[in-house]
């Protein structure tokens, strides 16, 4: 293993917009075969790129990472001897006894390198091309999934694929997204067709509640698994009185922000023993349409988006 070797495998993360952490050895105590200022990379499937030490220290460094990257927050930990199930907090320095007895001290900061979150836009209407103008002001990566779609048609996104049909989706790079379909009548089924196909977080369809329980039945019928289809949001977008297809897509990226945040969220609710019923219903939360009278302010706006968003 060479020192330097997380210099080039940072840039070819970076370029795959793929997870991992920048851990620095700050100072040590003798013995240790580390020395301040050495560096390695590690991704959450355990790898290691570079140098920070031997065997004793990686468990815990790589258990650490994990935990980073899953709330985005840096660590100041420094490693001992002492029992290995032994973990204190002195100030904002994380403690952790060594997993064998070399007798050394290591002090180290990991730092997260966290991609921005992603977001799939299906379909070429009014509302997806709103959405995916508005997307990365609020830091989300866009891609676009639109039959016939150029990419210089769609300069805020960064990949643009002009074709729906399932068949030409096999890319890992669309897959695990969170994924907004906006073709709005325009290849709906086809749409959510691949939706379906990439394996989303969630899946959001702007439609009406009338149009997309149609079409969630045809998706049934035609073998989709039922569980995947239940889950689709539909109408899509938090009710505020949205009429033009900006205001639309506003109501459609609050959702998608609330929902990522809630996700973030509940890795750092658990660590802090937050019951873990607490941190699942955060993010169901988001996207449940509030129960009100029929003559409150609340049920009037969604029935307002419900027909401005897209039609019967």
């Amino acid at each position: 293993m060479q020192r330097f070797d997380w210099i080039d495998e940072a840039q070819r993360l970076t370029q795959a917009h793929q997870p991992f952490a920048l851990v620095t050895v700050l100072r040590t105590q003798p013995p240790t075969s580390a020395k301040a200022g050495d560096k390695a990379l590690v991704t959450a499937d355990g790898k290691i790129h570079g140098w920070i030490g031997g065997g004793c220290a990686q468990p815990t460094v790589i258990r650490t990472v994990r935990e980073a990257l899953d709330d985005g927050q840096p660590r100041h930990i420094r490693i001992s001897p002492a029992d290995e199930t032994a973990t204190t907090q002195l100030n904002d320095v994380l403690e952790f006894g060594m997993a064998c007895h070399s007798g050394g001290t290591l002090e180290l900061f990991i730092d997260p390198m966290v991609p921005a979150p992603r977001l799939t836009v299906i379909g070429d209407s009014a509302v997806a091309r709103a959405l995916v103008q508005l997307a990365p002001r609020v830091g989300l990566r866009v891609n676009v999934i639109a039959h016939a779609a150029a990419a210089d048609e769609w300069p805020d996104a960064a990949a643009v694929h002009g074709s729906d049909e399932l068949s030409a989706l096999k890319d890992g790079r669309l897959e695990g997204a969170d994924i907004v379909v906006a073709t709005q009548g325009r290849r709906d089924l086809q749409g959510l067709r691949a939706a379906l196909a990439l394996d989303a977080k969630t899946i959001w369809f702007v439609a009406s509640e009338k149009k997309a329980r149609v079409l969630k039945e045809n998706l049934k019928a035609s073998g989709a698994s039922a569980p995947s289809v239940d889950a689709i949001i539909a109408p899509a977008g938090v009710p505020i009185g949205a009429q033009t297809p900006a205001e639309i897509a506003l109501s459609v990226l609050t959702n998608v922000v609330a929902t990522q945040r809630a996700r973030k969220a509940a890795p750092i609710a658990s660590a802090q023993g937050a019951p873990a019923a607490v941190a699942a219903s955060a993010a169901a939360a988001v996207n449940d349409k509030p129960k009100a009278n029929s003559g409150s302010i609340i049920s009037a706006m969604e029935q307002a988006l419900n027909r401005s968003c897209c039609g019967d």
